[in-house]
């Protein structure tokens, strides 16, 4: 038999055993919901499949975006964004902006030309000389729209072949921030 004073101790022991497990559950719950937070409202993961965008992002990369990059402000040109590919919107596709909304965007001889500017855009990014699907090309972006390239001219299919041109700024799920992988790539974008 049991005394009183073992009885208390015993009770306390187990209330402190189910205190812990409750302080277990709770840490981890909220983890989870902190995780799918982040995950759902402030980073986007994106996996590279194909060398459009390279020498900047190669096959294989793994990209963190950021989901909140256009809350306050619009995309830029130069930005790397991660968004829903215009003719299947099940595909995130990651480009570069190129034109602006309201702007004329003419590609002739393997150069832009902004707003019927005679200078070309100045393009440090790309992977090598441009040589497939240099133009002419002329767009008139909407005003609620992107046009964007992948840095690889010569083996990306961006918007020179899309049936639906442009992306809307609705669409861009972030601006591509973060190289994670391979680690030894590991860094920003910019």
């Amino acid at each position: 038999m049991m005394s009183g004073e073992n009885a208390k101790q015993k009770r306390q022991k187990e209330e402190s055993a189910v205190k812990e497990v409750i302080s277990w559950v709770i840490t981890i719950a909220l983890a989870v919901v902190a995780a799918l937070f982040i995950k759902n409202y402030v980073i986007i993961n994106a996996n590279i499949p194909s060398g459009s965008m390279e020498n900047t992002i190669m096959t294989g990369d793994r990209l963190f975006g950021y989901r909140l990059a256009y809350n306050r402000k619009s995309p830029e040109r130069g930005d790397i964004v991660i968004f829903k590919f215009p003719d299947n919107e099940e595909e995130n596709y990651v480009k570069r902006v190129i034109g602006l909304p309201g702007e004329v965007i003419v590609i002739e001889d393997a150069k832009i030309y902004i707003n019927g500017s005679e200078t070309p855009l100045q393009e440090d990014y790309l992977k090598e000389t441009w040589t497939v699907g240099t133009g002419p090309y002329t767009f008139e972006v909407p005003e609620d729209s992107y046009l964007v390239l992948g840095d690889n001219r010569n083996n990306s299919l961006d918007a020179r072949y899309w049936e639906n041109t442009f992306v809307t700024k609705e669409k861009i799920l972030g601006k591509a921030v973060f190289r994670y992988y391979p680690f030894k790539d590991a860094g920003s974008l910019y």
